[in-house]
């Protein structure tokens, strides 16, 4: 009678056993998992092309400090706020200095230009209004320390102030994105060594 003995199967590259005679499905379920499912938790992928390069970011950071450094150097020829000047006023209309107004992604510089010849007859008077004098550029947050420091002195005459109010006109589900704005606007300004004038919005009510 002859005596069939089943031979030891030498494990490939697609047996579930394992050089060592372990069983290794766990580790072809893992690998199947991590083909089906790359975000799996255990799963570690390639970084995606199109994010940035840590060297990237870093120059990319170092440059807004450079431009906020040259930006920070040209508002020092501004001499410091006269409180007696600014604290005075009541509306917006009134403001000489920069002001702004803040939007969940980008802030209005608003800024009124002096009259040319402020001792002439017409100066500031009905020919020449507030209004006709006035300027409004919308600006990103990054690019805020270049406007302002690019305004010429005369835009400057309580010192080194700036005005800032959340929209007026927004809709209250933006309220939060605005704060938020608010709060990086501030520090941009902080920064800068620029004096901040919150007001609360267009009633002219002053937060001092």
């Amino acid at each position: 009678m002859l005596t069939f003995v089943a031979l030891p199967q030498r494990p490939n590259a697609f047996s579930p056993i394992g050089p060592d005679g372990r069983w290794k499905a766990p580790l072809i379920q893992t690998a199947l998992l991590c083909a089906l499912l790359p975000f799996a938790s255990g799963c570690r992928t390639a970084a995606s092309p199109s994010e940035p390069s840590r060297a990237t970011v870093r120059q990319a950071r170092q440059a807004q400090q450079s431009k906020m450094d040259a930006a920070r150097q040209e508002l020092e020829q501004i001499p410091p706020p006269s409180k007696n000047r600014y604290l005075s006023v009541r509306t917006k209309e009134l403001y000489a200095n920069p002001f702004l107004v803040v939007h969940p992604q980008t802030v209005t510089l608003i800024i009124i230009y002096r009259d040319q010849d402020p001792n002439g007859f017409n100066a500031g008077g009905v020919l020449r209004p507030a209004k006709a004098r006035k300027q409004e550029v919308d600006v990103r947050l990054d690019d805020l320390p270049q406007a302002l420091s690019a305004l010429s002195p005369d835009a400057w005459p309580y010192g080194r102030v700036v005005a800032i109010e959340e929209s007026p006109s927004a809709p209250r589900t933006e309220r939060v994105a605005i704060r938020r704005n608010v709060e990086a606007t501030i520090q941009i300004l902080n920064d800068l060594g620029v004096v901040v004038d919150e007001w609360t919005g267009s009633n002219g009510a002053l937060l001092r």
